[in-house]
């Protein structure tokens, strides 16, 4: 758990300087290895540990780790309701893994008190791969990211049970789980593509953030 409220920048030096400026929920969660990937594609990056922080941000990156524990981390520090009126007013946000617990509108097994942030159509379900030692890693189809495949390593990943009227599958399984799907400003992913060097989510997202800024 993350004790340490102090607030970080985190850039890839003078090429960061004029890029967009990025977000990574530091609640708890990998969200370091997040950090250097955006960083080394060009953007600003801060770590958002308070409410204010979320002023200063063009997107934000809701990282894997525990999703109970975030939830209840962002009511204590006061971030549940400024982060719902962020995503509602159209701030780009990705989240992986238990990112995308937080992001989805239905939890299916959520344990007792726990709540998401939502915006996303969806309804899924965690831990859905099984244990830790059970994680794999799989080649997906992701069209909108070109013909070459995304390489994805699932680890205690949640699966969308049901895609909505409102959100897009952007990627299945060979057996039809969905494992990444986006809505407007929103993007989620079961997997974690921060540790692979598979970086073209980050990208993705990225392109709906200049595409805010600039709008």
């Amino acid at each position: 758990m993350t004790t340490n409220l102090r607030s970080e920048s985190l850039d890839a030096g003078g090429a960061a300087s004029a890029g967009p400026r990025v977000g990574v929920l530091a609640l708890q969660g990998d969200f370091r290895e997040h950090a250097r990937v955006l960083a080394g594609l060009g953007a600003r990056v801060s770590l958002v540990r308070r409410p204010d922080e979320l002023e200063a941000i063009d997107g934000l990156v809701i990282p894997g780790g525990e999703s109970s524990v975030m939830d209840k981390l962002s009511r204590i520090f006061g971030l549940q309701q400024p982060l719902r009126a962020a995503i509602a007013g159209g701030l780009p946000v990705y989240g992986t893994c238990a990112g995308l617990i937080m992001l989805a509108d239905t939890v299916l097994d959520a344990i007792a008190g726990q709540e998401s942030l939502g915006g996303l159509d969806v309804e899924v379900r965690r831990n859905a791969f099984g244990s830790q030692n059970q994680s794999f890693e799989t080649d997906l189809e992701v069209p909108a990211l070109g013909a070459d495949p995304v390489h994805a390593v699932f680890i205690r990943g949640p699966v969308v049970e049901s895609v909505g009227s409102g959100a897009t599958t952007l990627a299945s399984l060979a057996d039809g789980r969905v494992v990444a799907v986006e809505q407007g400003n929103l993007l989620g992913t079961s997997f974690h593509p921060e540790i692979t060097g598979e970086h073209r989510f980050h990208e993705y997202f990225l392109a709906k953030v200049r595409a805010r800024v600039a709008a």
